[in-house]
């Protein structure tokens, strides 16, 4: 069944006065003879989100109706916008088999306008959040990264750059807890991008993301992986410090985030939130299993450093000209060194069991 039609729109006056689900909003009047129209909760440049109910499935359960609505004028343009639409709904449909990322209900056109119809997660932002409890801990927002880095890993393995990670857009749920991602800036981009001489237009027309959140290559139109990697990483500031990302001071000759002072955790998280939050895209982590990889070993960083940076080759151990080095991974190396730390603790353990040994036999 083709879903759109190959009618050119009308140019629209998308105010609330002149929208019809806003118009439909708490009447007992039907969208599509199926959704009542409970409320508005969120409008932006590319669209008005409305929470409705499924008159029609048992229960009547809630629901999210997006609306948004490509803004062209010609019958290629508005072809090209529909092909973009269902590519990125498509998208979004097995996207959605992961409990993390709400699941695509349904997704239609009509009177020039797209719609999405998906899953109401019955909760809270972490904006939100941070309103009512304030800043997080340290070691609340590491835990907050083991939640969210998995699903934004998920996204890009599936070729998905979410384009707009903020903490209005994480939902904590209420009901088990669990932390869902929600309004990707994908679909608003491909719709942006299918308006007409979209060649011409200025990055200000076509940006989708958030200002403060998202980093310079996104503004150019140029979203990477690690965009969204620094759009975690800036969210991490706003959970310790609950500063949006435009609060900050920033460095004038490179326009870094100035948010050292502010915060009061571990040298080795800095460095690691330092990397998240990179200017330079050659300087950031690049993928998230980077920074997975780096908050499991951050943990083991001050036990290793004696081992690993400081402790000198034995005598024994080092070469000599008529014998060449032997190579051992980076792998092996550390759990040598891990094999090595625990013999030592083990040993000033039983010398201490020992001594006391020897002081209660004396007394």
């Amino acid at each position: 069944m083709n879903r759109f039609t190959a009618k050119t729109p009308n140019v629209h006056d998308y105010s609330l006065q002149q929208n019809q689900l806003g118009q439909m909003c708490g009447s007992k009047q039907l969208f599509r003879d199926r959704y009542k129209i409970l409320r508005i909760i969120g409008r932006g440049g590319f669209g008005i989100t409305f929470l409705a109910q499924d008159a029609v499935l048992p229960g009547n359960p809630l629901c999210v109706i997006k609306q948004l609505y490509p803004k062209v004028t010609s019958a290629k343009s508005w072809q090209n916008a529909c092909q973009r639409f269902e590519k990125e709904a498509k998208t979004l449909g097995q996207l959605g088999s992961h409990s993390q990322i709400p699941l695509l209900l349904d997704y239609f056109q009509g009177n020039g306008e797209f719609y999405l119809v998906q899953e109401y997660i019955h909760g809270h932002t972490l904006a939100t959040e941070v309103k009512q409890n304030g800043v997080k801990s340290e070691a609340a927002v590491k835990q907050f990264l083991r939640e969210l880095l998995p699903v934004v890993r998920y996204l890009h393995q599936n070729h998905v750059i979410h384009r707009d990670i903020k903490p209005q857009n994480l939902l904590r749920c209420q009901d088990d807890r669990r932390l869902v991602v929600i309004d990707f800036g994908a679909v608003k981009e491909k719709l942006a991008d299918a308006g007409e001489n979209s060649m011409s237009k200025t990055a200000t027309t076509n940006f989708v993301g958030t200002m403060g959140f998202a980093p310079p290559e996104q503004f150019a139109l140029r979203p990477v992986y690690a965009s969204d990697i620094y759009a975690v990483g800036v969210t991490c500031l706003y959970l310790l410090t609950g500063k949006w990302p435009l609060e900050f001071a920033h460095d004038k000759y490179t326009g870094e985030i100035c948010w050292h002072q502010e915060v009061n955790i571990s040298d080795s998280f800095t460095r690691i939130l330092e990397q998240m939050v990179r200017i330079s895209l050659k300087e950031r982590f690049q993928t998230v299993d980077d920074v997975i990889f780096a908050l499991g070993t951050e943990s083991y960083a001050p036990m290793l450093t004696n081992c690993l940076t400081t402790q000198p080759l034995s005598s024994k151990s080092q070469p000599t000209e008529k014998t060449s080095p032997i190579y051992i991974p980076p792998v092996a190396r550390t759990a040598i060194a891990i094999r090595e730390w625990k013999a030592k603790i083990k040993n000033k353990k039983s010398s201490y069991m020992f001594n006391n040994y020897l002081s209660s036999v004396s007394n």
